[in-house]
């Protein structure tokens, strides 16, 4: 069984402030340690299941030099290997290469969203809403419709209370959630331990991969339409000009025949 982790940081137990999350802040350490072991935890249960391959692909934009690049290597499960500091949503190899599912680990909720600690959509100042087709999500959707376009199935969703409603959307009830804390505000959150939600991590892991039979790849119906709500409006000028993607006020709307060629319309590397 070959499977790949996609994780972030805001919804590792333990985080609520972006002090938390940023490279070079006196918290950013200890934050990071946290991080990597929820990560182990997956890994664990993955292999607990027969994982007999295991890509980790670090999804947190940190900044600098930690850009995409802030787990702890000498902490890190030794079955597994990881990729740090690739550009967000490019990382295909494993999904090209033939991949049996995909657990997203520290997810945030989307944008706008009240109990979401952290909540955002790839950033924090731009990026308002966005929906593909009338599915209105967040960076667990881009990274669950990226491995849908492969054919993979997302099997495992980690994070706060919001992210496991929030993927309930789109992805159904099949998918396993763990809410290792739940949102109080944007900037707090009443928590699991981290020794217990990382045993509840491992469990949730392998129990996912055990029933791959109920979960589906997440696959957007043809035409896609991808739009993007930007706020403030004059950060729309970055779409202006570019293929198949219509201006109309506040809005950037790419359509395509699939969901890649869509994404790749507004999101460049």
């Amino acid at each position: 069984m070959r499977v790949l982790i996609m994780s972030d940081m805001e919804g590792v137990s333990g985080i609520v402030v972006w002090e938390q999350t940023t490279g070079g802040d006196p918290m950013y350490e200890e934050c990071r340690k946290l991080y990597t072991e929820e990560i182990n935890a997956a890994v664990r249960g993955a292999k607990a299941a027969g994982a007999t391959e295991i890509h980790v692909v670090d999804c947190h934009g940190a900044g600098g030099g930690w850009q995409f690049n802030s787990l702890v290597p000498e902490l890190l499960d030794p079955d597994c290997e990881w990729v740090a500091h690739h550009p967000w949503s490019r990382y295909t190899d494993m999904l090209e290469e033939g991949c049996d599912a995909c657990l997203l680990v520290g997810m945030h909720a989307r944008n706008n969203t009240p109990d979401g600690v952290l909540f955002h959509t790839i950033s924090t100042v731009k990026w308002h809403n966005l929906w593909f087709n009338d599915d209105l999500v967040g960076e667990s959707g881009i990274n669950a419709a990226l491995c849908g376009h492969y054919g993979v199935p997302i099997a495992m969703v980690t994070g706060d209370e919001a992210v496991i409603r929030e993927c309930r959307e789109f992805l159904g009830d099949g998918f396993t959630g763990v809410a290792v804390k739940k949102g109080l505000s944007r900037f707090s959150a009443r928590q699991i331990p981290p020794v217990r939600a990382r045993q509840m991590i491992e469990e949730g892991a392998k129990n996912a991969l055990l029933n791959l039979d109920r979960v589906k790849p997440y696959v957007l119906s043809s035409p896609v339409t991808i739009t993007v709500e930007v706020d403030p409006i004059d950060k729309m000028s970055e779409f202006k000009g570019r293929h198949n993607v219509e201006i109309v006020g506040s809005k950037a709307i790419s359509r395509a025949d699939d969901w890649l060629t869509a994404w790749n319309q507004v999101w460049h590397w």
